[in-house]
């Protein structure tokens, strides 16, 4: 947190001096997807991020607490801080107001010599030349030196002066700008998409106010973000549909030099490690350095602790995975900086940060568990559990392992394999029930579709440890059939599909199905859902004849368009109950086909949230599930009971 008199002061070692120009804007309207990703929906919420991110990084700065975010009808957006504001004076080299020049050309920002910002998320510059460029307008008001100053810019190109506009005893940034539909597919903004980041940036930072207006609607609506716990106060809310063991999180945060380290940890009685890492506010969603420390340090730590108090045996230990069962951690380190393998930015590549994060943890948590002992027996008793139930694990796993694709033996008996060896090429059918499964295995092409029809439902895999889960015949015939292994023993390349079907009736059961194969799927194969090889089969709802036609309809809004266009007299309508009502023929017609057949494709947008819904939907606690029905019951047009 700032010091009071440091916010919304000025710094006079932020001046023009340190905005460096390394580079022009030309290419960015030419190549949009370059610098933000897309021109999809994706690339205009990048937009927003990209102002605020500026803001931010005041903040991490020490010169700014409190961040405004607004969407008004038409597109428009705005973000405004109370910052030290952008210089207004002459740049030394360009001969024009530095505000300008930060807007105008890309690379020109204050973080390049690591003087204006010591940390920062991005490159401060960049981003906001970017966003101008790729602006149908954008306008920005500076409060700085005691007064006001306005200028505006249309598609990146300067067309007012800088003025001063008034006095003001304000200090801070206010940038309002239109995505240029030009450029954009749409110009529409997801308000839930930008909820989660702003709430997660409020956890990552604490004490900074982030107030988000949303002003589109008739009624509009007002949330402010500001968490004083930060990310303590962020593992609470990870935690918050799960039993822990103890409370309040585990909070650790230690400066070295210019290096902050910030890790909290809450252990609950679930199964699943739930660990999420950031760099300078940024999500590392494949680790890195940082996560390594972490997971080293803590390995070591609660492995001396239990050999010092006796929790084990002479020789025994604990591996990593047993003591981050049931472990919600959040590390969050801000360097000065950050290496990212690869553009984007998903996985530190800092050596040093992992010595510092894997010192500062051991450090901390070994004096943690040694104060409090009642938390630590806890902590151990769960993960030597954990540690018998993977001993009884290895041996359910051997039946599910296959040593090559070649050994067709060793397939489980009831999946009918397609003739295609090659896994890009190749796809499987998973379909509820024998009667749709035989109508599948019939109606198929069998070069290169696969059949594994299941019998009943799935094990609930949110509430049970490996052991019992590969216990189940239906898991082992999944696990088997694909050839990857599960767990930590996952090996994607191994995989003998690249496209994994689930076809499921259209009714309450089958969405029941779905959703535990879906959380099988997410807690125990997640790459498949990360890489994209997991669909979902969209079976028609009814068969409507008309005369001599036939016409396959997929959901009840389609159905009201027919019946108002064609009228309802003179027609059969067919209300399909399950898969196994459709022949072979219908069911490749309709649902298996590539050319005429609709599949949706189950991606991974937000880990955090997924994780949430799955564990309110499959979880222990029964009220949260309630809640989540209640609420989302509205959204559910036609349900079969």
């Amino acid at each position: 947190m700032a010091d009071e008199n440091k916010v919304g002061s000025i710094d006079n070692n932020y001046d023009e001096k340190q905005i460096q120009v390394l580079e022009g804007l030309e290419a960015v309207r030419k190549r949009p997807g370059m610098y933000i990703g897309s021109t999809g929906s994706r690339g205009l919420h990048h937009l927003i991020y990209e102002v605020v991110d500026n803001s931010i990084d005041e903040a991490m700065a020490g010169y700014c607490d409190e961040i405004k975010i607004g969407l008004e009808s038409g597109g428009v957006v705005w973000v405004e801080d109370n910052g030290r504001g952008i210089p207004v004076n002459e740049h030394p080299k360009k001969k024009k107001p530095t505000v300008e020049v930060v807007m105008t050309v890309l690379h020109a920002g204050g973080k390049f010599d690591g003087e204006g910002y010591k940390v920062s998320g991005g490159l401060h510059g960049v981003g906001i030349s970017v966003v101008n460029a790729l602006s149908e307008w954008l306008e920005v008001e500076v409060y700085r030196n005691g007064y006001k100053y306005y200028q505006r810019y249309e598609r990146g190109k300067t067309v007012t002066e800088l003025k001063e506009v008034g006095e003001t005893k304000q200090t801070g940034t206010l940038i309002k700008f239109l995505p240029d539909e030009r450029i954009f597919d749409e110009v529409e903004y997801d308000y839930t998409v930008l909820q989660k980041r702003l709430q997660e940036l409020a956890f990552l930072n604490k004490g900074i106010s982030i107030q988000f207006e949303d002003n589109r609607g008739s009624e509009g609506k007002v949330e402010t973000y500001r968490y004083e716990g930060g990310i303590k106060s962020f593992v609470t809310f990870l935690n918050n549909n799960k039993e822990v063991l103890h409370s309040p999180p585990v909070f650790i945060e230690q400066k070295k030099e210019d290096y902050v380290v910030e890790i909290s940890m809450q252990y609950n009685t679930g199964y699943m490690e739930n660990i999420h890492s950031y760099v300078n506010n940024i999500n590392t969603q494949e680790g890195g350095t940082h996560e390594s420390g972490f997971k080293i340090a803590l390995t070591r730590t609660v492995n001396e602790y239990a050999k010092k108090h006796n929790f084990l045996k002479d020789g025994e230990k604990l591996n990593g995975e047993d003591i981050r069962e049931g472990l919600t951690a959040l590390i969050s380190v801000k360097i000065p900086d950050p290496q990212f393998e690869g553009q984007t930015k998903t996985k530190l590549g800092n050596a040093d940060v992992r010595k510092i994060v894997e010192t500062v943890l051991y450090e901390e948590f070994g004096a943690y568990l040694e104060e409090n002992p009642a938390v630590a027996k806890k902590i151990l008793n769960k993960a030597i559990n954990a540690s018998r139930a993977r001993e009884a694990a290895k041996k359910a796993r051997e039946l599910t392992r296959r040593k090559n694709a070649l050994e067709v033996t060793a397939l489980p008996g009831k999946l009918a394999d397609c003739i295609e060896k090659d896994p890009s090429k190749s796809e499987l059918y998973i379909v509820e029930g024998d009667s749709a499964g035989g109508s599948a295995k019939q109606g198929r092409d069998r070069n290169f579709q696969a059949i594994l029809p299941l019998r009943g439902k799935i094990l609930n895999v949110e509430k049970a440890r490996l052991d019992k889960i590969l216990n189940n015949n239906e898991i082992r015939a999944i696990v088997t059939a694909l050839g990857t292994g599960v767990g930590d023993e996952f090996d994607i390349t191994k995989a003998r599909y690249n496209k994994i079907i689930i076809m499921t009736d259209a009714d309450v059961d089958g969405a029941h199905i779905r959703t535990l194969l879906l959380t099988f799927f997410y807690r125990y194969m997640k790459p498949l859902v990360e890489n994209g090889y997991v669909y979902i089969a969209q079976p028609p709802l009814y068969l409507v004849k008309r005369k001599k036609e036939k016409h396959y309809i997929f959901n009840e809004s389609k159905l009201e368009e027919f019946l108002d266009e064609y009228g309802r007299d003179n027609i059969s309508l067919q209300r399909y109950k399950g898969l196994g009502e459709m022949n072979p023929t219908q069911l490749w017609e309709t649902t298996m086909n590539p050319k005429t057949r609709t599949t949706l494709q189950v991606t991974l947008e937000d880990a955090i949230e997924a994780d949430k819904i799955f564990t309110i939907l499959m979880g222990e606690k029964v009220d949260p599930r309630r809640e989540f029905i209640q609420s989302n019951a509205k959204d559910v047009r036609n349900l079969d009971v």
